[in-house]
């Protein structure tokens, strides 16, 4: 039987979808023609991507107005916050947890998006 192996990506509306993705490239380091592509890997036995529902009233999004947020992995959380500071980019709260430690931004679009760097096993 044929199975959903993993998350293909999230596409969302923008007004202007070449300014969004020149930000993502130029703030985060991650492009492609479509948009931020991230390569499969096989060699990460503990990495997973999520689609992940929450409640409706949820403010896990908050300051954003959009109804969903961007989950990204990164592989240094200090350094990518210093970069992104750098470039004037607010840091709206950081969060350590035994699984992972976490940032959250803005995008230009309103869009909230995590990041998030993986310790040790994904949780079970």
């Amino acid at each position: 039987m044929a199975k959903v192996t993993g998350l293909g990506g999230i596409f969302y509306k923008v007004a202007d979808p070449a300014k969004t993705r020149s930000w993502y490239q130029d703030s985060l380091g991650v492009g492609g023609e479509w948009g931020a592509m991230f390569p499969f890997k096989k060699d990460d036995p503990n990495g997973f991507s999520l689609l992940s529902p929450f409640t409706a009233d949820s403010d896990y999004f908050a300051p954003s107005e959009q109804p969903f947020m961007i989950n990204l992995r990164v592989d240094d959380l200090d350094a990518i916050i210093v970069e992104l500071a750098t470039k004037g980019i607010a840091i709206l709260g950081r969060q350590d947890e035994d699984y992972g430690r976490f940032a959250w931004i803005l995008d230009p679009d309103g869009v909230k998006v995590e990041l998030w760097q993986q310790l040790g096993p994904a949780p079970e």
